[in-house]
C-alpha cells in the first residue's frame, strides 16, 4: 500500500465537540474550546503526518442560522469546506433523542455530495450506551454513511479509531505539507484565538459572542529574550467594555495573565502581552471590521 494523503473536514451543529476532537487528533491545543456555542469562527487546519499517511483535518464553525454578517461568514466557511475534501466527518451528539431539524438540514446537504461521510456520534460518555442504538438506527435510515462511530472526544481511544477509518478513505499521493508542520495557522492568529478563549471562559452571558480580537503588534525581541504582543479586544457596547475591563481592571488583568501563560507554552518563549479594550458598535455587521479581524 502506498503513501496516503488528503483532507478531512469536521462539520456539525455548534458545540457538538468538533474543536475538542481536532485537538485530540493532533495531540496539541490548536483550536480553542469552550462550552459556549459558535466558539470556532474560522476554518482551522491541523496536519497529522506519519510514515504511511498525511491527513489534514479542518475544524469548522458550527452550522447554524446566521443572525449577522459574522454568522453569515461562519456559515459559508463551514459549507465551503465540503467542496474539495476527501472525507467528511459529520459530528452529532449522543444526548440527542432523535434527529432534529438542524441535523436534518445538514443531512439533506450531505446527500447531494459524492464525498464519503463518516458519522461521529459524540459524547457517549454522557448517556446510557443502550440509548445510542435507536439513534444509530435512525441516522442509518436517514443516510447511507460510510461508517457510524460512537465516540467521546475526550477519550484517547477515539483518536486511533477516527484516524484509522479516515485514512482508509484517503487516496494515494504525496504529502501536501512538511512533515513537521502541525497547523497552517499563523502564530499571530493563534494568539488572537487564545485571548478570545480566555474571554469565553471568564465572562458569561452574551458579552463573549460580541467580542473580536486583533493582534496589532507581534515582535520578537531577542535582546530581551521575549516576544512582545499588543492586541485590541473589540466589543459592541460600552457596558460590555466595562465588564471585560472589570473593577479596577481586574478582569482584563486576569484575561491577560491566562492568555500570556498559554501563549508562552505555544510559542516556547517569554511573552509580554498588552491588551486594550475598544467599543465598535455592531462590528459583527461591519464589512470593514470583519476584514480587519480576518473574517472576510
Amino acid at each position: 500500500m502506498g503513501f496516503r494523503s488528503g483532507f478531512a473536514t469536521i462539520i456539525g451543529r455548534p458545540n457538538v465537540g468538533k474543536s475538542t476532537l481536532l485537538n485530540l487528533l493532533t495531540g496539541e491545543k490548536i483550536a480553542i474550546i469552550s462550552d459556549k456555542p459558535q466558539t470556532t469562527r474560522n476554518a482551522i487546519k491541523t496536519i497529522i503526518t506519519t510514515d504511511d499517511y498525511q491527513v489534514v483535518f479542518i475544524d469548522t464553525p458550527g452550522i447554524h442560522r446566521p443572525k449577522n454578517k459574522l454568522g453569515d461568514f461562519m456559515q459559508k466557511t463551514a459549507i465551503s469546506t465540503l467542496e474539495d475534501v476527501d472525507v467528511i466527518l459529520y459530528m452529532v451528539e449522543a444526548t440527542d433523542k432523535s434527529i432534529g431539524p438542524s441535523d436534518m438540514n445538514i443531512i439533506e446537504m450531505l446527500r447531494k455530495l459524492s464525498t464519503p461521510v463518516i458519522l461521529l456520534i459524540n459524547k457517549i460518555d454522557l448517556v446510557d450506551k443502550r440509548n445510542i442504538l435507536p439513534l444509530i438506527d435512525e441516522y442509518s435510515r436517514a443516510m447511507n454513511f460510510e461508517h457510524i462511530i460512537p465516540v467521546s472526544a475526550f477519550d484517547v481511544e477515539t483518536k486511533e479509531l477516527v484516524l484509522n477509518e479516515t485514512v482508509k478513505l484517503l487516496p494515494e499521493g504525496p504529502p501536501f505539507f512538511p512533515e513537521d508542520m502541525i497547523t497552517d495557522q499563523q502564530e499571530k492568529v493563534l494568539v488572537q484565538e487564545i485571548i478570545r478563549e480566555k474571554i469565553l471562559h471568564l465572562i458569561s452571558d452574551e458579552v463573549p459572542h460580541g467580542v473580536g480580537v486583533e493582534v496589532i503588534l507581534f515582535k520578537e525581541r531577542p535582546e530581551n529574550g521575549l516576544i512582545e504582543i499588543h492586541a485590541n479586544i473589540y466589543c459592541e457596547k460600552e457596558s460590555h467594555k466595562g465588564i471585560i475591563i472589570g473593577k479596577n481592571g481586574d478582569m482584563l488583568k486576569k484575561i491577560g495573565t491566562y492568555a500570556r501563560q498559554d501563549a508562552e507554552r505555544l510559542l516556547g518563549s517569554k511573552v509580554f502581552l498588552k491588551l486594550w479594550v475598544k467599543t465598535k458598535e455592531d462590528w459583527r455587521n461591519s464589512d470593514f471590521v470583519l476584514r480587519e479581524l480576518g473574517y472576510k
